[in-house]
């Protein structure tokens, strides 16, 4: 189905928990925030119909987040159920890592085809004081297992933070020579609280600026044709096995390509990541709709997304964290 700008939705992000096992300085307050209660979460047959449903409508690939995903128990349950679904062709995850080794294999052979890892730094006392806690071994671990069960092509995604760890950037890319990951750079995004109260834009590395401290070590990089709808702009060190992409949603923004929606972990259907308004799906499921209701409301959803984020206006997202969202 496409929406009032021509635009092809054929992506949903689902948020499966609003629980995280890291407190990431970009994305929630050390002490963490108000957790959902257990039955303001949508359950597992509830997500099942929503991609059911939505895949009527043209949804074809479901990435599933959190806060962290595995997290959740029987998750690889889950997996196997959407993967299984008419229509619905990929079924991807993003995750931490933390838990990565102990569940990549059963979450390939449930169906789940790739990950996105979350990894800001490679120097493990730099990675404590981002993520509050956890070990980067771990995620290291999991990076090296999902490889093994073929959760590929992997991409590692690292939010670049001045002061805080964009002395990495040139080492992140050095990992695409010798090691098969695709690393993304992506510009921090000014979402909830967190991000006034840690004061992004004095953080905030362009996308731009990235590239220029890359070619000024390596020369061009080369740019790398790939197929969809991603928000990467991508490019590969040469002789490289991986690639290097930068995304840009707040200096250089590809709201006119966006292809997707987000299924928050309490039910609410988000029309876009950097701007606030959501449609409440979980309400109108516990009260017995149709699918037939159900198609009506996301058809409506999908025609109520914006034409794009307005960061430009001065306006951000301050009614959920990116926790809650699921980035």
């Amino acid at each position: 189905m496409r929406d009032t700008y021509a635009r092809s939705i054929d992506y949903l992000r689902i948020a499966v928990t609003d629980r995280c096992n890291l407190r990431c300085v970009y994305c929630m307050p050390e002490a963490g925030v108000p957790f959902r209660p257990h039955a303001e979460i949508l359950r597992y047959e509830e997500i099942e119909r929503i991609v059911r449903v939505a895949a009527g409508l043209g949804i074809r690939r479901v990435r599933l987040t959190g806060g962290e995903p595995l997290v959740r128990m029987d998750l690889v349950r889950l997996v196997h159920a959407l993967a299984t679904l008419p229509g619905i062709e990929e079924v991807t995850m993003t995750t931490n890592g933390t838990l990565l080794a102990q569940y990549a294999q059963a979450l390939a052979e449930a169906g789940l085809k790739r990950v996105n890892v979350s990894l800001d730094t490679l120097q493990p006392e730099r990675f404590r004081a981002i993520t509050r806690r956890g070990e980067l071994d771990t995620v290291l671990a999991g990076i090296d297992a999902a490889l093994q069960a073929g959760l590929t092509p992997l991409k590692v995604n690292m939010v670049v933070m001045r002061g805080q760890n964009d002395d990495e950037i040139v080492t992140m890319a050095e990992q695409t020579l010798t090691r098969p990951w695709h690393v993304r750079f992506i510009e921090w995004m000014p979402i909830g609280p967190v991000a006034q109260q840690q004061g992004w834009k004095t953080h905030l590395v362009t996308a731009a600026e990235m590239r220029a401290r890359l070619e000024a070590v390596y020369g061009p990089l080369i740019p790398v044709q790939v197929t969809g709808a991603g928000p990467a702009r991508t490019f590969r060190l040469e002789n490289a096995p991986g690639t290097i992409g930068f995304i840009s949603a707040v200096s250089e923004h590809f709201c006119a390509t966006c292809n997707r929606l987000r299924l928050t972990a309490d039910g609410k259907l988000r029309f876009c990541l950097l701007r606030e308004g959501e449609l409440d799906l979980r309400s109108v499921l516990r009260a017995g709709c149709s699918d037939a209701q159900l198609t009506e409301l996301i058809a409506a959803a999908i025609l109520a997304k914006p034409a794009g984020h307005q960061l430009a206006q001065g306006v951000a997202v301050e009614d959920r964290a990116m926790a809650q969202i699921g980035g």
